[in-house]
């Protein structure tokens, strides 16, 4: 694809999707993009899945980092000031030093896990464990609440209201985003299908907002004086209690309770199915290289005591961990594209002109399989971060997939610091307290032949933004 060009290289081989500009500047051209159709351009090629890789072949096609495909869109992102209070106070909550505090979480957590895993020798169950894992760390770090049992309400209504939030995420999955009259249409009309949706989605996005945020907040105030001063209870450490300690103590900084319930909220969205595909994905590249599992069994025996499990204390003295969740999240991303952005104004890219009210897509898939950035990107393989003279992580052998995997400028992830120590945490937890092997067992093809099971990863919402 080409040298890897910083800032709109987030637009390497992805898609620029634009509204028709009546104020165009006739002196610059926009960017290449596969022929479309009079009046209705590109709608019937953009593709409804693995789109990541479509847009990489029409980029491949056409010799550019940077490509436009045309529709008339109803998709906009009108955030406004509303929303960037939201922002500010999930930036503020989770930026790297505050995640410190919410450590003992992902401890427990994980710990939890380990005993459920050696309880039940089933491995079919792995990733049933790791979204309890996953939802137990969210909720205690945005709640307080301690998940003491599977099947959890709190994380039953969480999902339900999470898998439709992921599919309607998606800029054109649904027909009504580039018809916009079809909004207007009744939800008894045949092919008015995501009017039904939406309002069911719409309920189980109201039980997580609210439920979770009630009952712990009235367990927190429960234990906190008027003053809502530090010393006042035993609640554990959580972005709500800090948030309602901020208001009661009239804070300038402080935040409405409809910007913190509504945040809190976001975050089990936000970081919940993400959380699990990297932690899926990392398993899986142990599967297939145990030379890696072996590699980091010795690291871990030499750094670790006897009898105990690292911590992330031990982050710094355990490279090759971090080698192997970097790799994870780079060899399977699994925000492949990342979240739209929207231009504000007219700008301008290597001579190309870039429209305001263009939707930008990230191809961060592309960005983190270039063959130019990454030898054989398609292998699992953490050691390319590492200098094998030193043993120590080198970023100027592969460059830091974090430039990548979550997002980009103001609306990068602001759970990276979170997302990635529990992904760290879980790895190196795994690697020491066991052996990850391929099941010995056979499968019979319909042939009659016998093979050894294997395991792939599926794209489990082909046109969403996680997989």
């Amino acid at each position: 694809m080409g040298t890897y060009i910083d800032f709109f290289a987030i637009l390497a081989t992805g898609a620029l999707l634009y509204a028709i500009n009546r104020r165009r500047k006739p002196s610059l051209p926009l960017p290449p993009g596969p022929k479309g159709l009079p009046l209705v351009g590109n709608l019937f090629q953009v593709p409804s899945k693995l789109e990541w890789m479509r847009y990489h072949e029409w980029s491949a096609e056409l010799d550019t980092d940077i490509l436009h495909v045309q529709i008339d869109t109803s998709f906009r992102y009108r955030l406004g000031d509303f929303w960037r209070k939201h922002r500010r106070l999930a930036q503020k909550s989770l930026q790297l030093t505050a995640v410190k505090q919410y450590r003992p979480h992902l401890a427990q957590a994980t710990r939890k896990l380990l005993k459920r895993l050696l309880d039940d020798r089933n491995d079919s169950n792995l990733i049933p464990h790791l979204r309890q894992l996953t939802a137990e760390t969210i909720l205690s770090v945005a709640y307080g609440i301690q998940i003491q049992q599977e099947n959890d309400p709190y994380i039953k209504i969480s999902e339900d209201a999470n898998q439709g939030a992921i599919i309607a995420a998606v800029p054109g999955r649904f027909l009504v985003d580039t018809i916009p009259i079809l909004r207007y249409v009744p939800a008894w009309f045949p092919g008015a299908s995501f009017k039904r949706k939406a309002r069911e989605w719409s309920k189980m996005t109201r039980l997580m907002v609210e439920v979770p945020y009630a009952d712990a907040k009235g367990r927190i105030v429960a234990t906190l004086t008027i003053a809502f001063s530090e010393e006042s209870g035993n609640s554990t450490a959580s972005i709500l209690r800090t948030s309602l300690q901020s208001i009661g103590a009239g804070g300038k900084d402080a935040f409405t309770e409809d910007v913190i319930r509504n945040t809190l909220a976001v975050l089990y969205g936000a970081g919940s199915d993400t959380t699990v595909a990297s932690m899926t994905t990392c398993v899986l590249g142990l599967l297939e290289h145990p030379e890696v599992l072996k590699k980091a069994q010795a690291q871990i025996d030499g750094v670790v005591k006897p009898g105990h499990l690292p911590d992330l204390d031990d982050e710094p003295s355990l490279p090759y961990i971090t080698a192997i969740a970097k790799e994870a999240l780079r060899w399977r991303d699994v925000t492949p594209i990342a979240i739209p952005h929207a231009l504000s104004t007219d700008d301008e890219y290597k001579g190309y002109r870039l429209p305001a009210g263009a939707i930008v897509i990230a191809n961060a898939w592309a960005m983190l399989h270039d063959e130019n950035v990454y030898a054989n990107p398609f292998e699992f393989n953490p050691d390319r971060f590492i200098d094998p003279e030193t043993g120590k992580i080198d970023y100027s052998r592969a460059r830091d997939p974090l430039h990548a995997c979550f997002g980009f400028g103001r609306r990068i992830c602001p759970g990276r610091f979170m997302a990635f120590e529990s992904l760290w945490l879980l790895i190196a937890s795994l690697i020491t307290a066991f052996d990850i092997e391929k099941a010995k067992e056979k499968v019979t093809l319909p042939s009659g032949e016998e093979v050894e099971r294997t395991v792939e990863l599926t794209h489990e919402y082909t046109a969403a933004l996680i997989v």
